[in-house]
């Protein structure tokens, strides 16, 4: 298949805010495809490609595309760029830079304006268009013919939507359902979706299990005799990277176990370190003294016996039976009361909050529902927009992107501290389209007109909600905000009322940040 009509579907796609129009127009391409091509095509069109992580950053991309010019016809098939993918994420060492660049420009050279600017953003990790995996799993069931309940488990079980979608698309049903759980192979973990309080999320559930939400890394630990594997949320191997995990694991008093949990690296006084500090210590290739360590809050199965479908009740008890030395705290009850009771202890602790789970609820494994709901302060600042990015996909038209600035403490002007395109309507992306072009005073252009950064006065403040804080070398203020979305913007303050640099850093710190209107 030509890579020209993925680019197409993928325009059609962002075009329309329709989940059903979204998951036809996937559906009627992936009836199309080869076998061969399945896997890659779903891995784009997502947003991910089957590689995972191949280090091409915005510098290489924008060097590829200026050292060619585009082709006018079609040329690029779907494999191709491919295997180019796998070809780059193979280059290492001293000349791979360089060879990144060539091997980047030939393609880039054979695509045509549409084609590279898809594979600009596909590669820089910002391709926003609308066919996430939820819609894909829709199309997969739609173009195979098999239902969607079943294509779901078989990814859950399976791990990945590419595979199954192949499964689905060259074997059939048959196939799809004899997908299981296996120990050694990630399956899917299962998401929490948002609650405002504890009481709410209590009153809502009923009887529930309210257990401290760790700020550290998702973990799911996969044991066969003294084999053990670890994966992270992405489903990435990080077995070697977590000696002092493996050796628990292989300690506890059964020969094959699947767990969910979270690995964190706690201070001297047993207080967990800012979760920045966790990550690097288990992303660090070179040994390091920091002690990483487990902590498990669901089982899914244990000695050849497997338990997604049980309820919670029944895998806490053999979580309980098998890792209670490992397992985060937290109490059951169906009183709101004592559920905030366990939230105000976890945050004592220095935790993020807590997650509040039905006692009967089963593992449903890649979904994000109603039955684990996840309780954590949110901060709000207010900052001021230095910079906005235009749009993709359906934003395509509209200015998107804000670069984020605190105050500087010294009064020098404004500091840049994240960015974000998260909690915009239409409406609201209609009003800051006009109102920036307004404030407007350079535009950065990358690939066309519409593609690039427009710089503006930094005359206006929007507030921002925000999980916290980390320190960032990405930014001059040395910090960053964590999981930033706009709540609203505020006509009722001027950019001298914004936040200080200092109220930004002591998110860090994990100190609270003062309300400049108290």
């Amino acid at each position: 298949m030509l890579f020209e009509e993925l680019v197409t579907t993928s325009a059609a796609v962002g075009s329309t805010s329709s989940r059903l129009a979204k998951s036809q127009a996937l559906a009627d391409l992936l009836v199309r495809l080869a076998p061969d091509e399945v896997e890659p095509t779903i891995g784009f069109l997502v947003g991910e490609p089957r590689q995972g992580r191949i280090g091409i950053g915005w510098k290489t991309i924008q060097a590829a595309q200026a050292a060619t010019d585009r082709s006018p016809e079609a040329s690029l098939e779907v494999l191709e760029v491919d295997a180019a993918i796998t070809a780059l994420g193979g280059l290492s060492g001293p000349g791979s830079g360089t060879a990144r660049i060539e091997l980047l420009g030939d393609v880039f050279g054979r695509a045509t304006a549409d084609e590279a600017s898809f594979l600009s953003r596909l590669l820089g990790g910002e391709l926003r268009q609308g066919a996430n995996a939820g819609v894909m799993l829709d199309a997969v069931a739609k173009a195979s013919g098999i239902p969607a309940t079943v294509v779901r488990r078989a990814v859950m079980l399976g791990g990945r939507l590419d595979t199954t979608a192949r499964l689905a698309l060259t074997e059939g049903r048959a196939a799809v359902e004899a997908v299981g759980l296996e120990v050694g192979r990630a399956l899917q973990p299962m998401l929490a979706s948002t609650a405002a309080s504890v009481t709410e999320a209590v009153e809502a559930i009923g009887e529930a299990s309210v257990e401290w939400k760790l700020d550290g890394i998702r973990i799911q630990v996969h044991k066969s005799g003294d084999e053990v594997r670890i994966f992270t949320r992405n489903l990435n191997d990080i077995t070697e990277r977590l000696g002092e995990v493996v050796a628990v694991v292989r300690g506890l008093p059964a020969d094959s176990l699947v767990l969910d949990g979270e690995a964190l690296v706690v201070d001297a006084t047993g207080r967990p370190v800012a979760f920045q500090d966790t990550a690097s210590r288990v992303g660090a290739d070179a040994e390091r003294t920091e002690a990483v360590l487990p902590h498990f809050f669901d089982l899914v199965h244990v000695d050849g016996r497997d338990l997604v479908d049980e309820p919670l009740s029944v895998r806490a008890a053999e979580l309980e039976r098998v890792a209670g030395d490992w397992r985060i705290p937290g109490t059951v009850t169906a009183d709101p009361d004592a559920g905030e009771a366990v939230l105000v202890d976890a945050l004592a602790a220095g935790h993020e909050g807590v997650v509040v789970k039905g006692v009967g609820s089963a593992y449903e494994a890649g979904r994000r529902g109603k039955a684990w709901r996840k309780v954590k302060p949110v901060h709000t600042l207010d900052l001021v927009v230095l910079a906005v990015e235009w749009g993709y996909g359906r934003r395509t038209g509209w200015l998107s992107n804000l670069h984020l600035g605190a105050r500087a403490d010294d009064g020098s002007g404004f500091v840049m501290v994240g960015k974000t395109f998260k909690g915009m309507t239409d409406e609201l992306l209609r009003w800051q389209t006009q109102r920036f072009q307004e404030l407007a005073v350079r535009e950065e252009p990358w690939t066309g007109p519409q593609t690039g950064t427009v710089w503006v006065r930094p005359e206006q403040v929007v507030e921002i909600a925000l999980d916290g804080a980390q320190r960032s070398t990405t930014y001059p203020g040395g910090v960053a905000l964590r999981f930033a979305r706009v709540l609203r913007y505020r006509e009722d303050k001027d950019a001298a009322d914004a936040d200080l640099l200092s109220a930004v850093q002591a998110l860090v710190a994990g100190t609270p940040v003062a309300d400049p209107e108290a």
